[in-house]
């Protein structure tokens, strides 16, 4: 699955005693007997089979440990699944082929409280009531057959109340399902853990004209009419998987269908699915699929191994998609786009999370999870999958770039805040609430120093063992890690800590060269800080790649490395690998016949905090010259963080501010440069972003943060930049300013550089500027143009930012996903008073808390305003709890990501 990028899940249980659900709960009321579709009668539903054992007192959260793993005592071999879709309630069926493990133990099958439960029979009796106890968690069944046998369980639920959007629910009319990591128990009563790998096939019948598509898992075998206007379909998937993978859809949709032939000569139908009207917005996404398929055969070998490959997008979705076999769920922001509506950050997006969902068919579900704990086996995997493919398909500077940008402003806070944690924990109370940027993000770096550790070749040695031993099955983060290290035998024992330390290592490097043995000498120091239940004491060190390049003072180049710590390099080696697993440990470069000045975690090798000795003049002239596209952003970056940390300290201390006038003309060339015929201007409009200050607030001491002041130091920069580099700023945008919309690399890169040159310009104090900026809006043939502007004028109070956002609104206000930009922007707004603004917004028509899009634009923009949400009289966190507490009886999934901003 994938997380939104703008919001993830935290550890956050919200309530432990309140369905996560608020549908009608059906478990405590006795049912008459039911009618089957061929007219025979089921078992009545007793009042015993659906009391619930401790529903009298108040569960407390249940903590999950690692340590108590168990293997099931009884595979399910096939599951029978059918689907009887009502406007009033659906009934579900499942019969399940059970193979016995162990013998004589006592069945637990997860369920929701909100289903009713209509019968329970193995091998075709009624279980008796006195065998069957439930509980708010599920049912146990005792007194099971020694042999294997057959389980039959049929429940009834409404998907229509639905609110949690978890299991079955209905989105703007629609059935859909979203299972993982827990929804599967609230359609049916079943062992919802990942290690346990069946095959599905599925039937549904519903009403043929409210929804002509039906579609599961798997292939498509047999479909037709129904008694009374219905019609079924019935889907087989020959591949095991566990329950998390199910999914169903069914509605008035309409496609989109092109093909694919795979390297062995299969072809493949892809199909993408949306509501009618929304249709012609899918291109973009059905482009990003094959390509996704096309690099995921060139890169890793790994080929579709169905005959269809089914996206359905839907409105209402807690996540950002859903990888389940062969029919993908997605959030429609994850899947449409127009020039008109989506912007050039939108369609990166979109070719990103279409290629993570497919990428999973490998990683995830042919592969899967043991258990939950393992989760970002299959997530930091398949993060780092789709960054290596938007890199190949992008720049690859400037999203390496971006990925960094991200880590350092969500994660790393995660990983020094009150929930940080390993990414494999040892514990969990609600699994849905680790779905972090730890497993994700700092996965997927841990994930790309193997690759750095190993090479390419060795990483994909080692991708192609684990494939070789661990198809078709469950498994552990230590059957990856031996993978890697058997196909390559190597010790990467010191690498294990990544997977149980929280926290993130900070490195100290000191430098030297000596002219008389022509050595260059780099010192490297690293510590773990203490993170709950993990004091510093207990962290070890561990082993990280450390990549570095050497540049002749004299020119500015690369020079080759001959030899480190007596080891020969390869010839022709200009970045040096540093195997660095001590707590302090030092790297000697042989033969430097000059005077250097080093690039130190190039590419951003490991995910860690580091400083060093590097003085001003070195970060300027790495600024200028160094090969590496990240090392060269990061000496700009570093350069912005010294000055404005100085800055915070002037402002907090009432001196009056001054601006480093280096800096100003590092960044006059740095902008300049876009005028060479071949300038990379995305990496230059990259270069030219200021820190902010989501992540100035980590460099500073806990407890003297200010946000006022950090925002006041930090807008004092770009002001004076602007005023500084105005006719330069003006000349560059011009410049970058296109007659027409193309969607090519080159015109993304000119929309960047000229909005970020017009976004600097909205820093002027001058009047001429909103105009400016006003005209641009009303002339703007795309959406990427469009927001610019909007984000230009949102903070200032002036009669053109209330025009545009008014004609913004009377534009698109029948587009809820464009309306999401619309809240978005006036959520992270800088005017005064915005928490009215944003109160008012609660009850405005583009807002609807039940749907997670809408909360995630404007309560997510709101928390991620540092000067809003932490208003010095209190009322910015008063508000967020009143939201948190009205969603919690909505939605709780939404409700714990909201409580995260009260854990940074």
């Amino acid at each position: 699955s994938s997380s939104s990028s703008s919001s993830v899940k935290r550890i956050v249980e919200i309530s432990s005693s309140s369905s996560a659900s608020r549908s009608t709960s059906l478990a405590s009321k006795p049912s008459p007997a039911v009618i089957s579709r061929k007219g025979g009668r089921r078992a009545r539903s007793s009042v015993a089979m659906n009391a619930i054992a401790d529903e009298v007192t108040k569960e407390k959260p249940k903590t999950i440990y690692l340590k108590d793993y168990q293997t099931p005592a009884y595979e399910f071999e096939h599951v029978n699944l059918s689907f009887q879709l009502n406007e009033e309630h659906t009934t579900v069926s499942s019969s399940i082929d059970v193979r016995v493990q162990r013998k004589n133990e006592t069945l637990f099958l997860h369920g929701d409280k909100s289903m009713q439960l209509d019968a329970v029979l193995v091998n075709g009796t009624q279980v008796a009531d006195e065998r069957l106890t439930r509980t708010n968690a599920g049912l146990f069944v005792s007194g099971l057959p020694e042999e294997d046998f057959t389980l039959k369980i049929v429940t009834t639920i409404k998907p229509q109340e639905n609110t949690a959007l978890e299991g079955l629910y209905k989105s703007s009319g629609n059935y859909c399902t979203q299972c993982e990591a827990e929804g599967f128990r609230r359609i049916t009563f079943y062992q919802d853990r990942p290690d346990v790998m069946s095959k599905f096939t599925t039937r549904m019948e519903a009403a043929k004209d409210k929804y002509p598509v039906l579609l599961s898992n798997g292939n498509l075998i047999d479909s037709g009419d129904a008694d009374g206007g219905r019609h079924f379909a019935v889907w087989e998937d020959p591949w095991r998987k566990p329950s998390y993978l199910f999914a169903l859809v069914a509605g008035n949709l309409a496609k989109i269908e092109d093909s694919f032939t795979t390297m062995s000569g299969k072809k493949v139908d892809l199909r993408i699915y949306t509501e009618p009207h929304n249709i012609d917005k899918a291109d973009h996404a059905m482009v990003s699929l094959i390509k996704s398929m096309k690099w995921d055969e060139d890169t890793f070998g790994l080929e579709y191994d169905l005959e269809l490959f089914n996206i359905v997008a839907v409105d209402d979705f807690n996540m950002g998609a859903m990888e389940n076999k062969s029919l993908n769920v997605f959030n429609s922001r994850l899947v449409f786009a127009t020039p008109k509506t989506a912007t050039d950050a939108d369609y990166a997006a979109i070719e990103g999370v279409v290629g993570h969902e497919y990428f999973h068919n490998w990683t995830g579900n042919r592969v899967t999870c043991r258990d939950w704990f393992q989760l970002s086996l299959k997530e930091g995997l398949t993060v780092y999958r789709d960054q290596e493919f938007s890199s190949d398909m992008n720049s690859r500077g400037v999203k390496r770039i971006g990925d960094v940008s991200k880590l350092r402003a969500a994660q790393f806070p995660q990983d020094s805040g009150p929930m940080a944690h390993p990414i494999r924990p040892e514990e969990y109370i609600k699994m849905d609430n680790f779905y972090t940027v730890t497993v994700y993000e700092k996965g997927a770096e841990v994930v790309r120093m193997y690759e750095s550790l190993l090479g390419k070749d060795g990483f994909r040695k080692g991708m192609d063992l684990y494939f070789e031993r661990h198809d078709g099955c469950a498994v552990t983060t230590e059957d990856f890690f031996s993978a890697m290290a058997d196909a390559n035998n190597t010790d990467l024992s010191a690498f294990k800590p990544w997977y149980q330390q929280a926290g993130t290592p900070i490195v100290d490097v000191k430098t030297s060269y000596d002219a008389s043995t022509k050595t260059f000498t780099l010192k490297a120091t690293q510590t773990v800080p203490a993170t709950p239940g993990q004091d510093a004491s207990q962290k070890k060190a561990v082993l990280m790649p450390i990549r570095v390049g050497l540049l002749d003072k004299s020119t500015g180049k690369d020079i080759e490395i001959a030899s480190v710590n007596g080891v020969a390099q390869e010839k022709g080696t200009t970045t040096a690998v540093l195997r660095f697993d001590q707590k302090e440990q030092t790297f000697t470069f042989e033969n430097v016949e000059q005077d250097v000045v080093p690039s130190i975690l190039r590419n951003f090798s490991a995910p860690i905090k580091m400083t060093t000795d590097l003085e001003e003049g070195d970060l300027l002239f790495l600024m200028a010259n160094d090969s590496d596209p990240f090392n060269r952003w990061e000496a700009g970056q570093t350069l912005f963080r010294s000055l404005l940390v100085k800055l915070i300290a002037d402002e907090t201390n009432g001196k009056a501010l001054e601006m480093n006038t280096k800096i100003t003309d590092a960044l006059r060339k740095t902008i300049e440069g876009a005028k060479a015929a071949d300038a990379d201007k995305a990496f230059i409009a990259r270069a030219m972003m200021v820190p902010s200050e989501s992540e100035l607030v980590e460099m500073l001491e806990p407890g003297t943060v200010d946000p006022d002041v950090v925002k006041a130091a930090r807008k004092f920069v770009m002001k004076s930049l602007a005023a500084d580099l105005r006719p330069l700023l003006e000349e560059t945008a011009k410049a970058n300013s296109a007659a027409a919309y193309k969607n090519e690399p080159a015109d993304r890169a000119m929309r960047s550089l000229k909005n970020t040159c017009l976004g600097y310009l909205s820093y002027v104090d001058a009047p001429e500027v909103a105009k400016d900026a006003l005209e641009r809006y009303q002339n703007a043939d795309n959406m990427t143009d469009k927001i610019a502007t909007l984000s230009a004028l949102s903070d200032k109070v002036c009669a053109e930012r209330e025009t545009a956002f008014d004609a913004f609104y009377q534009e698109w206000q029948h587009d809820p996903l464009v309306m999401c930009k619309w809240l978005s922007l006036q959520a992270a707004s800088g005017v005064p008073n915005n928490l009215g603004n944003i109160k008012a917004l609660l009850t405005h028509p583009a807002f609807d808390i039940k749907n997670p899009n809408k909360v995630y634009s404007l309560i997510g923009g709101f928390m991620s305003n540092p000067t809003t949400f932490h208003q010095k009289d209190g009322q910015g966190y008063e508000f967020l709890a009143d939201v948190i507490l009205q969603l919690n009886d909505i939605n709780q999934q939404v409700a714990a990501r909201m409580a995260g901003g009260f854990t940074r």
